[in-house]
């Protein structure tokens, strides 16, 4: 067997186990938030578990006294784990160490410099405000100075938001995700309908501000069994669960857009079409439908041999783009490259009404263009790296976009071969397996003409770092939710997806294996 078959053995092998897993999984993959085990604790202090989630905050502070991620996105998780060891320093026999993480926690938001902006995460205008207001209401009873308010933030919004509440009035339902903002008016809002029972907003912190931390002392409630379900061993839970239709469409449309050579099970196919609703697909159980999640399931049934029906894209179609959901904030770079994936895997011959098909697929082309930052890149608020924004557009252009998307395809081309770190990886903030996956899948499935060798030997080199941190399974969350998160699954699906374009594109695979052999 040669390295190339034993390559593809493996991962067939590999990919197998993935889905084989995946498909018994209701709740996906992703790893445990700051934000929302910090929610927890201060929350729901009677859920069983409680002393393991204060460990892992204690655990996971660094050594300024701030937690989660790179530069504004520290913001958001130091905020809730302070406010939680707070919470925590009131109650009986917390101990010397959750009083210090408490006062290290504050140091840090006190040092962050004045006009400090914030990250473009999930609810950050309402969630801050609404963070601040709880630890200054603890400093003020201790008698302290307050923490000022972050520029940025709504304040205004999050108070009339309360207000509402207050007087019996009904969110919108993509508001759900974050209820722990309101404080104790979320309990019971009688507009919340808690799926399964126990289930609210697909969000462990928001399912635990509406029951409150009286019900959760009865074990046999719903929500209890769901809380306790999706912690891990060491504390933490995630930022939203159960997110299994996201997982699901993301890593088959990603194995079947590759040729990885798997056999999907039959209850994945059916879970994507039984995920489907008048107004499409939502990533998860208590989520509204959204078009980034809708394209991305229709992209995988398309490319699987099971398509469905576009008609359900049309409500998200604003003329120029597609808008993730109705009223959002800001546009998408990655929604408008997966719907465009999405029609163009479905625009076969006997599309009924393929022209109107066609010309939003090429007014989302224009769109991504025209989104394009100057040096080749693209950025996203669905994630914190470039490189997941412009592996999407790039390779959504590349297939799709045709002649007008050809010169952002060479231009994202030319910014990848510009940012390639010595050691062959690629990182935004630092190097990381992820990115440098997203990198050495786009050089593969996107470079033409003249700059061909030179992507390729890129990506290989891209290649060799990925094969030597292949067992490195701590990834840097990246993902925008609330919090920063790494939906693993989706992840490892990335890595095994560059690697199989590296070992079967000639151009890189021959490179590959001159430097396994001076390896030796």
């Amino acid at each position: 067997m040669n390295s190339l078959e034993s390559w593809l053995e493996k991962a067939y092998d590999a990919v197998s186990a993935l889905l084989s897993d995946m498909a018994g999984d209701p709740w996906g993959r992703y790893s445990p938030s700051i934000y929302e085990t910090g929610r927890l604790v201060a929350l729901a202090s009677s859920l069983p578990g409680h002393e393991a989630r204060v460990r892992f905050l204690l655990e996971r502070q660094r050594s300024d006294g701030s937690w989660g991620g790179p530069a504004e996105y520290g913001l958001v998780p130091t905020l809730s784990a302070t406010d939680a060891l707070l919470t925590e320093s009131r109650r009986p026999g917390a101990g010397t160490p959750v009083t210090d993480a408490a006062e290290r926690g504050l140091r840090a938001l006190a040092a962050r410099p004045p006009g400090s902006g914030l990250p473009d995460t999930v609810a950050v205008e309402i969630i801050v405000p609404a963070l601040v207001d709880e630890v200054n209401a603890r400093l003020q009873r201790a008698g302290r100075a307050p923490l000022p308010m972050p520029p940025g933030t709504y304040p205004d919004l999050f108070d009339e938001l309360r207000t509402a509440v207050t007087q019996g009035h009904t969110l919108p339902e993509k508001l759900w995700h974050s209820l722990e903002t309101l404080g104790p008016v979320a309990r019971r809002a009688s507009f919340v309908r808690p799926v399964q029972g126990g289930i609210v907003g697909c969000s462990p912190a928001a399912t635990a501000a509406w029951f409150g931390d009286e019900a959760l002392r009865d074990a046999a409630l719903p929500a209890v069994q769901y809380l306790r379900a999706v912690q891990d061993a060491d504390g933490g839970v995630p930022v939203a669960a159960p997110l299994a239709l996201f997982e699901r469409a993301w890593v088959l449309s990603l194995l079947a857009e590759t040729g990885i050579d798997f056999r999907v099970p039959r209850e994945l196919v059916d879970s994507l079409h039984a995920a489907f609703g008048e107004d499409g697909a939502a990533g998860g159980l208590g989520l509204p439908p959204d078009v980034d999640d809708t394209a991305t399931a229709l992209h995988a049934l398309a490319l699987l041999g099971s398509p469905r029906s576009l008609q359900c894209l049309w409500p998200y179609f604003s003329g120029e783009h597609f808008v993730t959901f109705p009223g959002e904030r800001t546009p998408s770079t990655t929604s408008n490259a997966h719907a465009l994936q999405a029609i163009g895997a479905s625009l076969v011959p006997d599309l009924p009404d393929r022209e109107r098909y066609a010309a939003a697929a090429h007014a989302v082309t224009e769109w991504l263009c025209a989104n394009q930052q100057a040096d080749g890149c693209w950025f996203d608020k669905w994630h914190a790296s470039p490189y997941y924004a412009t592996v999407c557009a790039a390779t959504a252009l590349a297939a799709y976009g045709g002649a007008t998307g050809a010169p952002a395809v060479r231009r994202a081309v030319g910014w990848l071969l510009a940012t390639q770190r010595p050691d062959g990886s690629w990182g935004h903030y630092g190097p990381t397996i992820e990115e440098t996956a997203y990198a050495v899948r786009t050089l593969v499935r996107t470079a033409a003409g003249e700059v061909t060798e030179h992507a390729h030997a890129a990506a290989a080199r891209g290649a060799d770092y990925l094969l030597a941190h292949a067992d490195d399974a701590d990834h840097p969350p990246l993902w925008h939710d609330k919090d920063l998160y790494t939906p693993l699954r989706i992840v490892r699906t990335e890595i095994l997806a560059a690697l199989h374009l590296a070992h079967t594109t000639p151009g890189v695979a021959q490179r590959l294996a001159v430097s396994s052999l001076e390896a030796r």
